[in-house]
């Protein structure tokens, strides 16, 4: 099976539960009177949707070079990635605004309506469905090396956190009484917090990778490490790397003996580039610039 495909199956798979938990929620908080259920259930919807997003954009980044995009179309997997944090954030925002209302309403004096039992059923079920097609998924994005998978992996945790927030403000709320009803409005707001997080991570490992940053500098070490391990290689130098989508974009400038045969030199070259698709992946883009450099012998005659 295809890497494309492995990861639409993944996907399909989160997206068939994201539609039946959100249809459970949306039913458990209106007849269960849950802010936070509801709050829930919108979570879901994103989650729904960015199932769609990821379906759309894996299929456009698994298409092949050609005359306008010589480096592929992996980009468009990243900003997948961005897409979702995005999505996450707006969602949050709102949670936010609707729990805060209620806090209002409660610190006013007002009446808040208790949550009933079928509300906390929904989120139980949602904790261990939602951890459930997480770990499915966080594991296939190892795997595959997927950004827009682990991204929407996350969204799945998220999804099952919010779940458990929800579970605890519902049945607090539930053995408290009618004056431990705020419970339910605090645990949305509660989970709008911890979507936040998710989502500011993912925007800006999304937007980092669209504005070509480096690899991290562990990754940088271990590729001077591989380069400078061929025979006839030294001083590495000018390292330029980047992601493309799930693939890496290596560029390095070596010294070798200017006086030895273009085809030894090349061979060391070739060497290079092998021993770094081999580490990252047959698809990693890699540029080996060669620079003459003075042996002992040929300095003297000078």
């Amino acid at each position: 099976m295809t890497r494309e495909k492995e990861i639409v199956r993944v996907t399909l798979w989160g997206g068939v539960i994201n539609v039946l938990l959100m249809v459970f929620k949306f039913v458990a908080g209106i007849f269960g009177h849950s802010a936070a259920m509801m709050a829930d259930a919108i979570h879901s919807l994103s989650d729904f949707a960015t199932d769609i997003i990821v379906l759309a954009f894996v299929k456009i980044s698994s298409k092949p070079k050609d005359k306008k995009h010589h480096y592929g179309h992996g980009k468009f997997e990243t900003l997948a990635t961005t897409l979702i944090g995005v999505a996450l954030f707006a969602v949050a925002v709102g949670i936010f605004i609707d729990g805060a209302e209620k806090i209002t309403i409660w610190a006013q004096g007002g009446q808040l309506v208790m949550p009933g039992q079928l509300a906390l059923w929904a989120a139980l079920v949602s904790i261990a469905m939602k951890e459930l097609i997480y770990q499915i998924t966080i594991r296939k994005s190892r795997q595959l090396d997927s950004q827009a998978l682990k991204a929407n992996a996350w969204h799945h945790r998220s999804d099952a956190l919010s779940s458990i927030g929800a579970a605890l403000g519902i049945g607090g709320a539930l053995i408290g009484g009618d004056k431990w009803a705020v419970l339910d409005p605090i645990a949305s707001i509660a989970v709008a917090a911890i979507i936040v997080k998710v989502a500011v991570d993912l925007i800006k490992n999304g937007f980092g990778d669209l504005m070509e940053q480096s690899l991290p500098e562990e990754v940088e070490n271990e590729i001077m490490t591989i380069v400078q391990s061929v025979d006839g290689v030294v001083e590495p130098h000018k390292l330029c790397t980047r992601r493309i989508g799930n693939n890496y974009a290596i560029e390095i400038h070596v010294r070798m003996d200017g006086n030895q045969p273009l085809k030894v030199a090349h061979d060391s070259a070739s060497e290079i580039e092998r021993l770094l698709k081999q580490q990252y992946g047959p698809d990693t883009h890699v540029n080996v610039h060669m620079e003459p450099v003075k042996t002992k012998e040929s300095k003297s005659k000078s």
